[in-house]
């Protein structure tokens, strides 16, 4: 019987990159045989799939979910800058919406945050805030990490820690 490949969902800011957050997490998620889910963009999804693909001997692949939009000539363009290079498996999308958009219907955050088995968000603006919010819309496990005071836009009910083994305890029982 095949089991099912575990994806991990990591999400944050598309221009900060918090590394001191994201590379260990990121590593942590590699050397535990994840695959790794991003919105494939600069910043924290950029340094995750920075620091996943590093990992020697992984198992996992770097799936990035890339906004895009189709014109009026009905050719597909995706979003300057996406996919970020250490993107090994991309899936475009024809949805164009982020940021204080991201719970509509036209926005790729739904399969952001639908694929993956467990969701981490680290310190991101609009679009992350919304992408926690259809996390738990939609019941899927998230857990918010960094710093606590980056957290104060984003739902009540979300746990948030500062401590990556906090972060890897919750995704190890989430993904069981």
């Amino acid at each position: 019987m095949r089991r099912q490949r575990r994806i991990i969902g990591v999400f944050g800011s598309g221009t900060e990159s918090h590394e001191a957050w994201v590379i260990p997490l990121a590593r942590w998620i590699a050397e535990a045989g994840f695959d790794l889910l991003t919105g494939a963009g600069g910043g924290v999804m950029s340094a995750a799939a920075g620091a996943f693909v590093a990992v020697e001997g992984r198992r996992g692949a770097s799936l990035g979910i890339i906004p895009g939009t189709v014109g009026a000539d009905g050719r597909y363009q995706p979003r300057p800058g996406y996919p970020n290079t250490d993107i090994e498996l991309p899936i475009y999308t024809h949805l164009p919406l982020s940021g204080e958009q991201g719970t509509d219907p036209m926005s790729r955050n739904h399969i952001n945050v639908l694929t993956p088995h467990a969701l981490v968000a680290l310190p991101g603006g609009a679009g992350t805030a919304a992408e926690a919010a259809l996390a738990l819309r939609y019941g899927k496990p998230l857990i918010l990490h960094g710093p606590l005071e980056a957290f104060r836009r984003f739902p009540a009910e979300a746990e948030r820690t500062t401590s990556l083994e906090r972060v890897t305890e919750f995704l190890l029982a989430a993904t069981r």
